[in-house]
Parts: C-alpha cells; sequence; structure tokens
C-alpha cells in the first residue's frame, strides 16, 4: 500500500524527523556512557561483558521508546530488543537502539544508533547517530540526506574498481553468497569492506563513503533507516522484504549510481553460483 502523502502528512513527518533526531542523539548518549564503563559494570555487577552489553542495548531501547510514546502514542514502534508496539496513525518506528553490539563489547568505536520511522509500508524519515564519531545522518523521504546538517549527493565518480564495497556477511543467509560476492570484486578488481555495523556502512555509502553495499541477510532496523539516506542523497536501493513481512528480513544491495549495475551484476551471479 502506497500511501498519498498530502501537506498534513509532511508536516507530521517533520516532526517525527525532529523527534528521531533527538532521541537517537540521547540514545547514543546513553549508550557512549554504557561503552565507557563497560569494565566497570561487569566489575560491580558481576555481570559477563555480554550481559552488560545486552543491558545497555535494552536500556537504550527502552529510553528511545519512552521518548516516542510520549511525543506520538498512536505510533508503533518496532525494535530489536523488545516486542512490537502496535499504533493505530500509520506511523511505525524501526529501531536498533545499539547497531554493532560486538564491536561495542570490542571497544571498537564504529556502532551506531539507527531510526527509521514508516509511514504504511514507505520509510518516511531514517536517522543514523554515530556518537563517537559525532556523526547525525538525517533524512525524510523527497527531503534529501543530511550529515551533520550538511547536504549529501552522490555522483557518478564511483565505481566497483576506485571505491570500496561494504560487504555484510550474516549466519542468517547463506554465508557462501557473501563469499562469492568478495571473491567476484577482488576478480573485477574491486575492493571489500566490513566493520560489523550494516547501518554504519550504509550511512557511509549515502556520505560516498563506500561505493556500495552488499549483505547477504539483514533485519529491518538495521537498514531501513540507511536505505532511505542512500535513496535520498541520489543512490540506489535494491526493494526489501518486498514479498513477505518486514519481520523476516531480506538481502540488500545498495549502491552509488556508478557502481549499481556491476554490483547488481555481481550479486546476481554469487546468488546463482550457490
Amino acid at each position: 500500500m502506497f500511501h498519498n502523502h498530502s501537506s498534513t502528512d509532511a508536516s507530521a513527518i517533520d516532526a517525527r524527523l525532529a523527534v528521531a533526531r533527538t532521541v537517537a542523539i540521547s540514545g547514543g548518549e546513553l549508550a557512549t556512557d554504557y561503552f565507557y564503563r563497560q569494565s566497570e559494570l561487569v566489575v560491580e555487577t558481576k555481570m559477563s561483558a555480554q550481559d552488560a552489553v545486552s543491558q545497555a542495548d535494552r536500556n537504550v531501547e527502552d529510553l528511545i521508546r519512552q521518548h516516542i510514546q510520549t511525543a506520538f502514542p498512536e505510533d508503533g514502534i518496532i525494535g530489536e530488543e523488545r516486542p512490537e508496539t502496535v499504533g493505530t496513525s500509520g506511523f511505525t518506528w524501526v529501531i536498533d537502539p545499539i547497531d554493532g553490539t560486538s564491536l561495542f563489547l570490542a571497544g571498537l568505536h564504529h556502532w551506531c544508533v539507527s531510526i527509521a520511522v514508516m509511514l504504511d509500508d514507505t520509510t518516511v524519515v531514517g536517522v543514523i547517530q554515530v556518537p563517537l564519531y559525532k556523526e547525525t545522518f538525517t533524512g525524510s523521504l523527497n527531503q534529501g540526506a543530511f550529515l551533520n546538517g550538511e547536504r549529501l549527493s552522490l555522483n557518478n565518480a564511483h565505481t566497483i574498481q576506485n571505491s570500496l564495497i561494504g560487504v555484510g556477511v550474516s549466519q542468517r543467509g547463506p554465508t557462501q553468497h557473501s563469499v562469492n560476492v568478495i571473491q567476484a570484486l577482488l576478480a573485477g578488481g574491486g575492493m571489500f569492506y566490513r566493520n560489523g555495523s550494516g547501518a554504519l556502512m550504509l550511512a557511509s555509502v549515502a556520505a560516498g563513503r563506500l561505493g556500495g553495499y552488499y549483505e547477504n541477510h539483514i533485519m529491518p532496523w538495521d537498514c531501513l533507516a540507511g536505505l532511505l539516506l542512500i535513496r535520498e542523497a541520489g543512490g540506489l536501493t535494491a526493494p526489501f522484504c518486498q514479498h513477505w513481512p518486514l519481520a523476516k528480513g531480506d538481502h540488500i544491495i545498495a549502491a552509488a549510481p556508478g557502481v549499481w549495475d556491476d554490483l547488481n551484476a555481481i550479486v546476481i551471479a554469487a546468488e546463482k553460483e550457490d
């Protein structure tokens, strides 16, 4: 179902973009506090490091949910850590409180908070907050994508040969597909990149830092915000969960215009090889 976006919707979307940005920053601050106190928390609470990260994840999601429920009590919420809240407004928030928990646990800096808002089946808002780099990616449908307020715009200069291509590998999907994609990239004179946060790698495509991104399987809270940012910056993305429910997840392809055809050809060939 595609919603006819009226001016009422536009102001409703703007209001949610503003809240999404605010709550992503607040969530990022809370997560950062946990990040720097991890070892102390483990000692104090006798928790394992993994449990401490899980607690951080849940508490950040709870903080974000409380903000959303206060501002927009009729909106639905789908989060990684808590059961779905069904809404009545047509708007649904899709949140990942900490994307890249294994990185967070390892003391690496490239994790982020990802928040998308959907109106019916269309993603209309995307915010990715990268606290330790002090970067806030924001975008809304037909209004562009921005990094710390500066508009993002992809050009045709990126190719498979001259840019890094992000490749995600999920155990939920056929990992051989990812291996095949990496081999084909290398054979085609390209190079792959992976940092363990799908949301952050997608934001990096929108910012022109990566030429494209492929993952064999990803969940909606990891990718909807990033996919919107890429489209709003002038990039291309494959349909996500077109023929089944969002909760099932899907593989994704996203790229700058000059990378799109070659990356698609590589992915199609890689999936046929299996």
